[in-house]
């Protein structure tokens, strides 16, 4: 069962180091191009501001974005400040959430996020510190797939290993760490079955888009695409 209170405590620390290599860049720094395609890191920094925000309206019932155009709007806006700014919208932001979380509530109602998906609530927190976590590691700034606390990647792995079970456009595939540890994964598209082997960083990578899967092995066919998170 999911621990929405150990999770709210893990993205505390997760969004203090964060913000820590947040505040340690320049504005030349944070106007630089981040490890996402077309983004800036003061476009990762505006994203992660208005995603806690926007996790607010899930925990309240609100719709998570008014629409997916206001999203990439409210993102593109807010990209153009400097990072004082920037700085001070993550700590209001985080705040605002962590106050969210913190109002008594049934922690086992079913809530609504972007794009129809539903989930418990209780795994909110969860996916919120996916987004402190991954995005930190977009920076670029040093803080790699292998500085992952490791219960983050394995929750991670079994959180995308989940979202891609049973989908049409990726094969029954097997996720083998290099410990020991495994999951399944895909559905019914043509190719399988296949197993993907490599350490867990890595297999969090090619599961997250982060990375191109060149670093692993596979066993009964090719690397399966995966489609966009």
């Amino acid at each position: 069962m999911t621990d929405h209170a150990l999770d709210l405590a893990a993205l505390r620390e997760a969004t203090d180091r964060f913000l820590g290599a947040a505040a340690a860049m320049d504005d030349l720094a944070a106007a630089a191009p981040s490890r996402l395609p077309g983004w800036s890191r003061r476009h990762v920094l505006a994203h992660l501001s208005r995603n806690a925000d926007a996790l607010v309206n899930v925990l309240q019932g609100r719709p998570m974005y008014a629409d997916s155009e206001t999203r990439e709007r409210d993102i593109e806006r807010d990209a153009t400040r400097p990072l004082s700014e920037h700085l001070a919208d993550l700590r209001g932001s985080a705040a605002r959430f962590e106050a969210a979380a913190a109002v008594p509530a049934d922690w086992s109602r079913t809530v609504t996020m972007r794009n129809g998906v539903t989930d418990s609530a209780s795994r909110v927190p969860f996916r919120r510190r996916i987004e402190v976590e991954l995005h930190h590691v977009d920076l670029g700034v040093g803080y790699e797939l292998e500085d992952l606390p490791d219960e983050f990647v394995t929750r991670e792995i079994d959180f995308l290993t989940e979202r891609f079970a049973g989908h049409p456009d990726v094969p029954s595939t097997g996720v083998a760490a290099d410990d020991g540890r495994f999951w399944t994964t895909g559905g019914d598209a043509e190719g399988g079955p296949v197993v993907v082997r490599g350490t867990a960083p890595e297999l969090l990578g090619w599961l997250a888009g982060r990375r191109d899967g060149s670093a692993l092995k596979t066993e009964g066919g090719p690397l399966p695409a995966l489609p966009p998170l």
